[in-house]
């Protein structure tokens, strides 16, 4: 959700203070991975590219048996601009493999869910590899129900490849960290316009 009035000016606060400490400010160092809801807008389209597949199978995890690469948790919401939550918003993801290939003769890395009643996903996967002229990033679109699909593409923060790709948006880096057992967990939420049709 968007901050009140209240909270931002204490971050403002907050940090002109530790600035003047010279402190570094928390606030200096984070910032929020994707536009928030309630005036700044929805969340960016991006081109879907030449490898979606549809008809994916339904299902969280993309993980299989022997799969090669860094485990990654993707969580988040979809929200409407006026900040509530979508249920049953579709959402179909597809990635390139920890080698940077795509498998376009089957579903491996691909699969699409629903979001629950408070609008949440959580999906199992892979860090995507990275392939020539591109910065590492997943595939995604997003359709609340009876309304036309947001396609995007989800970025990680920290790459040398975002520099050099040029469509990579900074406003689709996902929030990362690393979980206890040696994964990274990836936070974003999509904001999306209902009124378009």
């Amino acid at each position: 959700m968007a901050p009140s009035r209240r909270e931002f000016l204490g971050v403002v606060l907050g940090a002109s203070a530790a600035g003047t400490l010279g402190v570094p400010a928390l606030a200096q160092t984070t910032r929020p991975p994707t536009p928030a809801c309630g005036g700044h807008g929805a969340t960016p389209t991006q081109t879907e590219g030449p490898y979606f597949k549809p008809s994916s199978p339904e299902r969280v995890s993309l993980l299989e048996p022997e799969m090669r690469g860094r485990r990654l948790t993707v969580s988040g919401a979809v929200l409407g601009t006026d900040c509530k939550p979508v249920p049953r918003a579709l959402l179909d993801f597809w990635q390139a493999d920890a080698g940077g290939r795509y498998d376009n003769a089957a579903f491996r890395l691909r699969g699409h869910q629903l979001t629950d009643a408070e609008g949440r996903y959580r999906l199992e996967t892979i860090l995507p590899g990275i392939y020539p002229g591109r910065a590492r990033h997943i595939h995604v679109k997003v359709q609340a129900p009876s309304r036309p699909p947001l396609t995007t593409q989800l970025y990680f923060p920290g790459e040398a490849g975002n520099a050099r790709d040029g469509i990579f948006d900074p406003a689709l880096l996902v929030a990362l960290a690393d979980a206890a057992d040696g994964a990274s967990a990836a936070r974003f939420d999509f904001v999306l316009d209902l009124r378009a049709r």
